[in-house]
């Protein structure tokens, strides 16, 4: 049988002097390639991949393990649940996970409880990971494990004990704020919030958001309305509000709040957007197909996501240099058909305003 070329010859596997060959390189920059590590061009980094890829040539995660001291492998605590967001934002950290050359460990926790938390940890830890991704929403107190590698945080972070973390968040208070300005910029007197359940890191986020959206306009601040972020506790606010008619704007920090709460205003007989217009969050892309299609604030889940793992990647390989500088993540307000102007009104002289 011929030779397989670009192969080393008498082997049928390829080795990374042959991707070093074909890239046209060095073995000693295939290696820094293949291990993510820094000061390779951008055209070397591009021929050495496309010379493995061409060849099927697999890194020797032994091999590695053994000259690096490392695993290779990032472990990633998430709250063990199928919302649209967490799920989201867990699918593009194993996206980033593994385009930076990693294999992914993940362990839910089902309740969000500190000592659910610390055994998940402990459980990754175990496994020999190279750094952790704490993408849990919920913690309360300190988590009381001490962790020997690198952390981020998606989100503010819990009491742990890290060598090194590191804090990304995907720009809620930001989003909220531009949700809550949407409204104003409409003409509505002030605007209302359906908040999420209060022990969630988001939750609080969101809040601080919109009240800061009230209080650099001179807004006065509705009472806040408390949710689940179901759908069914949407609808039960939406029922106990929808005979106010003073209420103009809501701005729910959930999208499947925002629907629940546009259905129960609907059974009512009020119309979404022309007597309320209601903002969501998330960006979740189902609800641009219900009537009215939701006018949300997007998660920017995928950017966030890569800037926590290219970060956290720069922590694990170089442990003593200073960690760049991280990217802001992008702000996008999705408009749709669920906001409007606020209806007009008939005054004491019985003209109408708006």
């Amino acid at each position: 049988m011929a030779p397989v070329v670009g192969r080393s010859e008498g082997s049928s596997v390829p080795r990374s002097a042959d991707v070093a060959r074909l890239a046209g390189v060095s073995r000693k920059t295939v290696s820094r390639v293949l291990n993510n590590e820094p000061y390779v061009s951008e055209e070397a980094r591009t021929k050495v991949l496309a010379a493995a890829e061409s060849l099927g040539y697999r890194l020797n995660q032994a091999a590695r393990t053994l000259a690096s001291g490392r695993t290779g492998s990032i472990g990633v605590v998430a709250l063990g649940t199928a919302g649209y967001g967490t799920a989201s934002l867990l699918v593009h950290i194993e996206r980033a996970v593994r385009d930076a050359g990693y294999a992914l460990r993940v362990v839910n926790t089902p309740d969000g409880d500190p000592t659910s938390i610390a055994g998940a940890v402990e459980a990754l830890l175990e496994q020999g990971v190279d750094g952790v991704v704490v993408s849990e929403p919920i913690v309360e107190g300190d988590v009381g494990v001490r962790i020997d590698v690198p952390v981020l945080f998606l989100g503010a972070p819990p009491s742990f004990t890290a060598s090194r973390t590191v804090t990304m968040g995907v720009g809620a208070h930001a989003l909220a704020r531009a949700a809550t300005e949407h409204l104003l910029d409409l003409g509505h007197a002030t605007v209302h919030h359906l908040a999420g359940p209060r022990r969630w890191y988001a939750t609080k986020d969101r809040i601080e958001g919109w009240r800061a959206a009230l209080a650099a306009r001179g807004v006065r601040e509705p009472p806040l309305l408390n949710g689940d972020w179901s759908a069914a506790s949407g609808h039960a606010v939406g029922r106990s509000l929808a005979s106010d008619r003073s209420v103009t704007a809501l701005f729910a920090a959930g999208d499947e709040m925002a629907i629940g709460f546009i259905h129960a205003l609907r059974e009512a007989g009020r119309r979404v957007p022309e007597d309320m217009s209601v903002v969501g969050f998330d960006g979740n892309p189902v609800f641009a197909y219900v009537s009215p299609p939701l006018t949300t604030v997007r998660q920017p889940f995928e950017a966030a996501a890569r800037e926590g793992i290219r970060l956290l990647v720069h922590a694990i390989g170089q442990p003593d240099t200073d960690l760049p500088r991280a990217s802001d993540p992008p702000v996008e307000l999705v408009l749709r058909g669920s906001t409007a102007p606020p209806p007009s009104r008939p005054d004491t002289a019985g003209r109408h305003t708006t």
